[in-house]
Formats: structure tokens, sequence, C-alpha cells
């Protein structure tokens, strides 16, 4: 049978408090007892100090035992409270000696037996039995200076009269009723006690259960401090996460749709307008053809990209290589293209040293040639592009600025986002797909880099990128 949560805390509970009741019930009896008995001997102590002093009077008077052979329980009840005086041994001789007066009323007679064993000298038994000394505490009757007898004290567990049994029951009792009044108030307590425990728990497996449906937009609320409650704040975190990453999903589907389906729109109407004799084949429209295939292929291309660097899927090739000579490979490559837009190049790369680090050199290039697409794209004519490196901390810095048109501080963050463009009405000839940036992130981050934009001096944009050097130029 399956139990919940509530009834195994509710047991739980139950248990560890009837074992710590029930283990309190054992020390209490146990003490009772102990205190108890205790009591009694140390009663009984100082009664027999008083019957040892008493028989060495009263041997002293007779000189022998005889008088406690022939009256023992006058003389034993006698020496429990007082010693015999005078005219209790003048009554005694009147009304002889085999004669037995009537036992003293006082509390220390009240027992079933006798708890006392009196010896002579040779320990023979004066009063009592032999069966009697067993665990007995004997001390010695002396007169002058030579021990004349013993007396010993029965444990006092096996002398208790009814009124002191009457009392360890009542005590007992009382004990046993008090536990288990404590047990009833436990099982009364704990099961809302458990069930209070357990609610937020339950909130947070229906909250799962929606989660695990679907609805991202699911919260659960936080009534304490402790670990339930961070456990919920935690819930509400993943879900709101969770909730972002489906709508980032969703924003990241519409979007690639709306990118591919432009250029397959105009690639497919030039292509009926050739079939219908619209326009005529010529290597103008070929060569038009052609561009709209590479646009197109260059944003599946950077979609793969992506998506190969989301699984850990793209592969680097790490060497030991030279920075900068990457960096000027790369701009060589786009120095022309800079010309003919003309975008002046700014390079303070010359006096620099040799920068070592260990990276992908295909991957950097790739790097420097989404920075350098993205500046030709939104570089207006005219502007300028400036390059610079610094090396400081065993770590290289390099800056990217270009010129107006500039980035409002808001939107610097989203740069980086996929498939965001600053103006959403740009066309498709002069702005990218929006993956450039995404793509250069993913890259820096992988040779364990940052990268982040900021408002260029110059009225641009400012791309900052940082690289760890190798460890023998860090």
């Amino acid at each position: 049978m399956r139990i919940g949560i509530t009834y195994r805390l509710f047991l739980s509970i139950l248990g560890a408090t009837s074992l710590a009741i029930f283990s309190l019930f054992l020390i209490m009896r146990w003490n009772i007892d102990r205190g108890f008995y205790e009591y009694l001997k140390n009663l009984d102590q100082s009664r027999l100090d008083q019957m040892t002093v008493g028989l060495e009077e009263a041997y002293a008077e007779h000189g022998n035992w005889g008088f406690l052979r022939d009256n023992p329980r006058f003389w034993i009840g006698s020496l429990l409270n007082s010693r015999p005086d005078d005219a209790a041994s003048e009554k005694m001789k009147r009304s002889g000696e085999g004669s037995e007066p009537r036992r003293p009323p006082q509390q220390g007679v009240r027992r079933s037996r006798w708890p006392f064993v009196v010896l002579d000298a040779e320990r023979k038994p004066v009063f009592g039995t032999t069966e009697e000394m067993k665990g007995m505490d004997f001390r010695a009757i002396t007169h002058d200076g030579a021990t004349v007898g013993y007396v010993g004290l029965l444990p006092p567990r096996q002398f208790l009269n009814p009124h002191q049994i009457q009392f360890l029951k009542q005590q007992k009792s009382a004990l046993v009723l008090a536990a288990g009044g404590m047990v009833v108030a436990v099982m009364v307590f704990s099961l809302p006690l458990a069930k209070r425990l357990v609610r937020p728990i339950r909130a947070m497996t229906a909250a799962t259960a929606d989660l695990a449906s679907g609805k991202y937009d699911v919260r659960v609320p936080v009534g304490s401090s402790d670990e339930v409650g961070q456990l919920a704040r935690d819930f509400n975190a993943m879900a709101l996460t969770l909730e972002k990453n489906e709508r980032a999903r969703r924003q990241w589907v519409a979007d690639i749709s709306h990118e591919l389906r432009t250029p397959v729109a105009v690639l497919r109407g030039e292509l009926e307008a050739l079939l219908d004799g619209v326009r005529p084949i010529s290597p103008e429209t070929v060569r038009s053809l052609h561009q709209d295939v590479m646009r197109l292929n260059r944003l599946v291309e950077d979609l793969y990209q992506l998506s190969l660097s989301d699984i850990d899927a793209l592969t680097y090739r790490k060497t030991d290589l030279d920075l900068l000579a990457v960096l000027r490979e790369s701009l060589e490559t786009y120095r022309a293209e800079f010309a003919s837009k003309g975008i002046r190049l700014a390079e303070d790369l010359a006096g620099s040293p040799e920068v070592r680090i260990l990276a992908d050199h295909e991957r950097l290039n790739q790097l420097f040639a989404n920075l350098f697409e993205n500046s030709l794209r939104y570089t207006d004519p005219g502007g300028v592009l400036s390059i610079g490196m610094a090396v400081s901390h065993g770590r290289a810095t390099m800056e990217f600025q270009d010129s107006a048109p500039g980035v409002k501080e808001e939107e610097l963050e989203r740069l980086f986002e996929r498939l965001y463009r600053v103006e959403a009405s740009r066309s498709r000839t002069s702005g990218g797909a929006g993956l450039g940036l995404a793509i250069c992130r993913n890259i820096v981050e992988a040779h364990e880099g940052t990268i982040s934009a900021h408002p260029s001096p110059l009225g641009g944009l400012l791309i900052r990128i940082t690289l760890p050097l190798a460890e023998k130029n860090a």
C-alpha cells in the first residue's frame, strides 16, 4: 500500500516523539525507584545508628544478650524509637521476663517483619535468622573496647510497608498516565502539523505537473524563508527561465521563417518571371539569381553554425598562433571592399609585439570576417573603422570602432541576440540576418574570452574583445 508523504511525516514525528517519551518514562521510573529506596536506606541507616547505640547501652547494663533473647520484640521496638529507660526496665521486671509487652505504635515498627538482625560476638543469631543476613550492612557493637556483637540492616526494598508500596504504585501510575497523555497529545497535534508542512510540497507537486504539461506561467507561493521557501523560489526561477526560453524558441522559429521566406520569395519571383518570359535570360539575370542564392546560402550556413555551437558540436582545432598575424591576414581580404565603399581603415597595430594565443585559426578568421561585414553593412560611406590592440594582465584586448550611425544605449545588450537588428525595417540588401554578432559571441566564449558592445567615440559602435594569452606569454 502506498503511503503519502503526509502520513510518513506524521508517523516519523509520532515515532520519534514516542521513543523520546518512552526513554524519558524509563529514566523517570528508574529515578523514582532509586530515589525512594535511597531515601529509605538513609532513614534506616539513621535508625541503625540509633539502634547500635541503644544495644551497646543495653548490653553494658545487662552484661550479655540474654535480655534480647528473652524479650526481643520489646527491646527491638524500643530501640527503633528510643532507648528503654529505667522505668521501662522496672516495668519489664514486674510484668515478668517472659511476658511480651504491647508493641509501640511508632512508624518505625509498622513493617511486616523486622528489618534487623543482631548477632553475638561469634556471629551467631541473637535476633533474626541467617537467611536474612544476605546483602546486609553490619555494624559492630562494642563494650569496653571489645566487639560483643553485630547489628545488620536489610535492604529497604525487602521491607516495604503497604503505605510505601501504595505510594510507589501511585507515582508509577501517574507517570504512565503522563506518558500516555503525551503520546495522545503528539498524535493529535502531529497530523495537522504534518499536513501544514507538506502543503507547500503538494503545491509544488501540482505546479510541477502543470510545468511538465507546458504551462510555463505557473508559480508557487513563497510562504517561508527556510529550505522549503528556498525551494519554492528556485522553482519559480526555473519556471520563469523555461517561460523565457519558450518565448525565445517561438520567436526564434518565427524569425527564421521570416528570414527564409523573404529570399525564397524573391528567388521564386525571379524564376517565375524567367519562365513566363517577362524577363529575358541574360548574364545580369543569372548574376542576380546567383546573388540571391548566395544570400540564402549565407543565412542557412549561419543558422547551421549557431546550431552546431548550441549542441557543442562546433569543432575547434586550437594551436599556438599569433593573434596579430591572423587579424592582419583577415583585414587584407576586406581592404578593397572598405576602399570601394569609402570607409577609411585606421590601424593601431604596426608597433605591437607578437601576441601568442591558443586558438583556432579558421574560427578567428570567421570572427573577424563577421565584424568587418557588420561594419561594411552599417557604417555610412566616408566613415572610418579604427582597429586597436592592447596586452595587459595576461589578456589581449582588441577594439573595433566605427563611425556613424550609432546604436542606442538600451539596444547594446541585445546586439548579440540571434536575428536581432537595430532597425527592423532595414532592407536585406544593406542589413544582414542578425546572426553575425551571435556567432561572434559563441566563437569568443569558446576561446574563454569576452565580447561586449559600447558606444564608439567616433559616433558608431565599439566592439571590445578580450582573449587570454598563451601560458608562456601570460
